[in-house]
């Protein structure tokens, strides 16, 4: 059977069992998201490169050494050990995340959409660039939240979980940061078009 049609648990265990190819399939099929949270944590290309190395090489090890815990959600695991990498960083670092784009990476590039034009490039733009400017004034735990929502796509749950706090928490980072947003929107009478 191609492995581009295997669940993840399968690839894993194809891998185990010898096919490096199963592993790099597994890679492609979820390196966008995780490198995408994580260089919205890290706001550097540079380190979020390093970072999502980091990351798949701690995967790496312990699916080898039989540590992974096979419970169908790569995805949330990998996630949580590229966050849990860049929590280490900021920690040693001190530098407080920000979200912006730079000339390399925009996390709108992600997201296809073969019916823009160029006007309509120039506008999402400019809304995409206002939007991350409102979020980086955030309290940090709700830009935490809204990123891991918005931008990696997990469940609150998997929220809770990664973060380590309860889901009604989560929840409620959720609900402050669209409340601040709006009040930020609001006093500034940024318009979003």
């Amino acid at each position: 059977m191609e492995n581009k049609k295997l669940m993840d648990r399968e690839l894993i265990h194809a891998y185990l069992g010898g096919e490096e190819k199963a592993f790099e399939t597994l890679l492609n099929r979820h390196k966008s998201k995780i490198y995408t949270s994580i260089y919205l944590f890290v706001k550097d290309e540079s380190l979020a490169n390093d970072i999502f190395q980091e990351t798949f090489i701690k995967i790496i090890d312990t699916i080898r050494k039989g540590k992974y815990n096979d419970e169908g959600k790569f995805l949330q695991w990998a996630l949580r050990i590229g966050y849990n990498l860049c929590v280490d960083n900021h920690r040693r670092t001190k530098r407080i995340p920000f979200v912006a784009p730079n000339e390399e990476f925009d996390i709108f590039d992600v997201i296809q959409d073969p019916s823009r034009n160029a006007e309509s490039t120039i506008i999402r733009s400019q809304t995409h660039q206002k939007i991350r400017d409102i979020i980086d004034q955030l309290p940090e735990e709700q830009k935490e939240v809204l990123i891991l929502r918005h931008y990696a796509d997990l469940s609150f749950k998997e929220i809770a979980d990664l973060t380590r706090v309860s889901i009604n928490t989560a929840l409620g980072r959720m609900r402050y940061a669209i409340i601040n947003m709006r009040k930020i929107i609001e006093e500034n009478a940024i318009t979003l078009q």
